[in-house]
């Protein structure tokens, strides 16, 4: 008998914003590992997340529009069909009535919702549904900085996004090509991948 062993999924939920903010820092990072710098923004973002989840506990859920529910922190999650994993910073759990419903909560050291960010959330959404066969209205993006929270609704169109970004990723992935870089060449300035890219830069 052939032991089945499981393969993990190839993509994490950040990658989404990678994919977004340019394809090349994605093929870069899957296609040649190992040679991106951690940066202080990566460090920055892990600590204020970890921050934050002490402050979630004393803080009302009326923050996200509840009254009540079950809150759980870091919830990692994985699907084979989407070739997704990801850890959720927070998921509120509405089992009440049933069948139950969940709000799922991305922290962000950021105060602008960039279509990056919503793109993530849905993400997770969609991760969260067929883990749990529960289904979601809406998330929000909580901004650190400003101690502030925003409603993204998932929508049909937003879902639509999702997987018309994954089969993008999974694309590149399979065929190994380097997408186009970003039309925004202002981005490149700062990237930590500039000299690779010496057909823009």
């Amino acid at each position: 008998m052939i032991e089945q062993v499981e393969v993990e999924a190839p993509f994490r939920v950040g990658d989404l914003k990678q994919w977004v903010y340019c394809p090349r820092i994605l093929f870069y990072g899957l296609c040649l590992p190992n040679i991106r710098p951690v940066t202080y923004k990566m460090v920055a973002g892990r600590e204020a997340g970890l921050t934050e989840d002490g402050r979630e506990e004393r803080r009302s859920l009326r923050l996200y529009g509840l009254e009540k529910g079950r809150r759980e922190f870091d919830v990692a999650l994985s699907s084979s069909r989407y070739g997704l994993r990801g850890k959720a910073d927070l998921v509120v759990w509405i089992e009440d009535p049933p069948p139950g419903e969940f709000v799922v909560v991305d922290y962000k050291l950021s105060d602008i919702a960039g279509e990056h960010f919503i793109l993530q959330i849905t993400a997770y959404a969609l991760l969260l549904e067929e883990m749990s066969g529960m289904k979601a209205r809406c998330g929000y993006l909580y901004f650190i900085p400003k101690r502030r929270s925003e409603q993204v609704q998932f929508t049909a169109r937003r879902r639509e996004k999702l997987l018309e970004t994954l089969d993008s990723m999974h694309r590149m992935l399979h065929s190994e090509g380097m997408p186009e870089a970003t039309p925004n060449r202002n981005k490149c300035l700062a990237c930590e991948f500039r000299r690779f890219c010496n057909d823009v830069v």
